[in-house]
């Protein structure tokens, strides 16, 4: 008896895989021919220069459809704009899960937009993978088993300069410009951990603003009276833009760091005037106001960068990614 029943489940469990497979059925957003992802990015708003992300990865996923996609299947990538507003983040996320059942959110760009989100998707068990944030929480895998971050988490980036300050200036006075968000706040409590006790002796000024002002103006005019002679810029790419200029407006040539994308590669600079002539050029040498409009006239107006687009061509070559569209 034991051993019928034991061979009838077999058999069962043998029909079952073999009706499945006949009828290949596949969880939501995948078919015989095609995957389906999501994701929304700022196309507009205050942080739409980072729109470009979202332009490049629909760029990359068509290269890839043409060779051929993966395994046979191609990768569709709705891409939907948020604004970078928490809550259209949150509608836009629901018609992709909801209306067009994709697979899996994929790279959606913003601390505040997936902090929106998270919970929603990891009720939902849907895949939250490379989230385009480095917040703390987005590495938390036991509150949140379905998301899945890609870069640094911001704590551990704010301990690595406090250890860069610690070996080379440990007498240095920081004033540290942050957007008021979790970005900021997890960079300045990595700062803080990372200086321990020195923290409160080393800080000596801060001042944040909020994503949506129209400049940080006035603290930067703030930072510079608190006699800092380090500068820490924890923001966005068009706040770090502004500052970076109004440092430079105000005569005021502190080491500089930031994280945002757009100027990470003149940070840790330091600004002071070199001979006329000479070979070595300092950040505020080499960003000398007319440079710096042109540098960063995208930025300040607003509008985006095709800078990502543009090293892919390099690599991929000149007709990279033409015609690839965003959903707005």
């Amino acid at each position: 008896m034991y051993r019928r029943s034991l061979a009838a489940l077999c058999l069962i469990a043998t029909l079952a895989n073999s009706i499945v497979h006949a009828e290949k059925r596949y969880g939501p957003g995948v078919t015989d021919t095609e995957i389906l992802l999501g994701q929304t990015m700022p196309y507009s708003g205050p942080a739409s220069v980072y729109g470009t992300y979202g332009l490049a990865q629909l760029a990359f996923f068509r290269m890839l459809n043409e060779h051929g996609g993966v395994n046979g299947r191609k990768i569709k990538l709705l891409s939907l704009d948020d604004g970078f507003s928490p809550p259209r983040a949150v509608e836009q996320i629901r018609k992709l899960v909801e209306q067009e059942q994709v697979l899996a959110i994929f790279s959606s760009f913003g601390t505040p937009t997936n902090t929106a989100i998270v919970k929603y998707l990891n009720l939902k068990k849907v895949p939250h993978l490379f989230v385009t944030s480095g917040a703390a929480e987005f590495a938390d895998p036991k509150t949140y088993p379905w998301t899945m971050g890609w870069r640094v988490n911001y704590v551990s980036e704010g301990k690595a300069y406090a250890r860069y300050l610690l070996q080379a200036r440990p007498n240095a006075r920081i004033a540290i410009l942050y957007q008021h968000d979790d970005v900021g706040k997890d960079y300045i409590r990595g700062l803080r951990d990372g200086l321990g006790e020195r923290a409160d002796k080393m800080i000596v000024a801060d001042a944040s603003f909020e994503v949506t002002d129209p400049t940080v103006d006035s603290q930067i005019v703030t930072l510079k009276a608190s006699g800092a002679d380090t500068l820490f810029i924890f923001s966005s790419a068009k706040p770090a833009a502004q500052a970076i200029r109004k440092v430079w407006d105000v005569d005021w040539h502190p080491l500089h760091g930031d994280e945002a994308g757009w100027t990470r590669k003149v940070g840790w600079r330091h600004q002071r005037r070199v001979p006329e002539g000479s070979d070595r050029q300092s950040l505020a040498e080499r960003f000398r106001p007319q440079r710096m409009a042109r540098l960063h006239e995208a930025v300040l107006s607003g509008g985006r960068s095709d800078r990502p687009l543009q090293c892919l061509r390099v690599r991929y070559g000149a007709d990279f990614g033409a015609g690839a569209q965003a959903v707005r």
